[in-house]
């Protein structure tokens, strides 16, 4: 499943302006902080509308400026994964995955909940509520609410900022468990070196509202132990 992605949009006096296009897998956005990565998605979403552009996902179009589409958010299908977890906090994990699950369209492709919490490690939390949750425990939970959604594509944005190594070291096991069993485009936002190659299938590195390089990591990040392109 392809994704492709193009905006141009003035944000005061920062300019967005890229185009990009990914296979399956993870595509991450790297770049320094400021750099567009989560007006991207954004755009992506349907909550940045930009002055033009296009967002086509496996072959639906989400956004076609020069053609007048432009799909509501609500209809784009699309899974959203914030840097906090986000979850209901008077419901319950089981609850709050199965919230997901209520906005899926019947002619999605459904992801079961066992599945769901045998991939991502979270059957034994299913009966706790959010504020019993370790962070490292919280983003799975999330992930695992906007993947019963039925999206078109699954956008995580910085889901291990602000969680230290231990932590980071306990999720990263379940997304590549994501990368390599769920067949869906995911856009990833880091500006984390080690992250983005250990994770990203494809790399977009942007710089200032630009695309600077997009490719496989080794190409646009260069040989393991080359200088940080961010340094």
């Amino acid at each position: 499943m392809t994704l492709a992605v193009a905006a141009r949009h003035r944000l005061g006096a920062f300019e967005l302006d890229i185009a990009f296009e990914a296979g399956p897998g993870i595509t991450a956005l790297f770049g320094p902080s400021g750099s567009g990565k989560t007006s991207v998605i954004r755009v992506v979403a349907g909550l940045l509308r930009p002055a033009d552009g296009r967002v086509v996902v496996g072959g639906t179009t989400l956004l076609d400026r020069p053609a007048g589409i432009d799909v509501p958010t609500h209809r784009r299908r699309v899974g959203y994964v914030f840097q906090d977890a986000r979850l209901f906090p008077h419901l319950s994990v089981r609850t709050n995955l199965l919230f997901g699950r209520w906005f899926a369209p019947r002619t999605a492709r459904q992801e079961s909940l066992d599945r769901m919490v045998d991939l991502l490690g979270i059957g034994h939390l299913l009966a706790r509520r959010p504020a019993t949750l370790s962070g490292g425990e919280a983003p799975r939970v999330a992930i695992g609410r906007a993947l019963l959604s039925g999206p078109r594509i699954l956008l995580l944005d910085e889901p291990l900022s602000g969680l230290d190594r231990t932590r980071q070291d306990e999720i990263m096991p379940y997304l590549e468990r994501l990368r390599d069993e769920v067949r869906l485009p995911m856009l990833y936002v880091s500006h984390v070196e080690d992250e983005v190659r250990r994770l990203a299938t494809t790399v977009v590195r942007l710089e200032a509202g630009r695309v600077v390089a997009a490719g496989p990591v080794a190409r646009t990040l260069g040989p393991l132990g080359a200088p940080s392109p961010l340094a």
